[in-house]
This record gives structure tokens, C-alpha cells and sequence, in this order.
């Protein structure tokens, strides 16, 4: 790795530790956490933190605690990308099995 993709990945890890910094100081309305996109967001979700809801994604993919966490922002949407991918396969029933 050279130093270019060095420093980058070094200043892309510093600006993710201040963006979780200053995302836990800001107070979201009811409108931003309410629905996303058009999707209505449960309650419990509204108010988790976003650690809270990196170990929500690793307990129901089967992770271990903090890997998703630990993450890249597009880390973790290369591998939500990827799960729905493999989530929108035909089931095995479908294929005849």
C-alpha cells in the first residue's frame, strides 16, 4: 500500500470517529428517525444509537460483536448491498430442490 492510500484510509478512519462524535450530539426530529426513504422505522430503532444499530446488523447476520461496527460506511453498505442480494435469490424451493 502507498502512501497515498495510506494517509487516505487514515484520514477516512479519523473523519468516521468525528462523525460518530458529533452524531451523538445531535438531536434527530421525529421526521428523520421516524422513516427513512419511505420506510417506516419501529420505534426501538427510532431512539437506538448508531452503535446500538451496527449490533443489531451483527447479531442477526451471525457476526461477531464490534466487526460490523468497525466498518467503513461503505463497508457496511457493500455488505447490506450484498445480503439483499442474497436475500432476493430464488429459495431453494423455488429452484425444485
Amino acid at each position: 500500500m502507498g502512501l497515498f492510500h495510506w494517509l487516505a484510509r487514515k484520514l477516512m478512519s479519523i473523519m468516521g470517529w468525528v462523525y460518530v462524535w458529533l452524531d451523538k450530539r445531535v438531536k434527530y426530529t421525529d421526521e428523520e428517525v421516524s422513516n427513512v426513504l419511505g420506510l417506516a422505522i419501529d420505534p426501538d430503532l427510532q431512539t437506538s444509537s448508531r452503535y446500538e444499530l451496527c449490533r443489531v446488523v451483527e447479531k442477526e447476520f451471525g457476526l461477531d460483536p464490534d466487526t460490523f461496527w468497525t466498518l467503513h460506511s461503505t463497508q457496511k453498505i457493500r455488505f447490506a448491498t450484498q445480503q439483499i442480494r442474497e436475500m432476493k435469490k430464488p429459495s431453494k424451493f423455488e429452484m425444485g430442490y
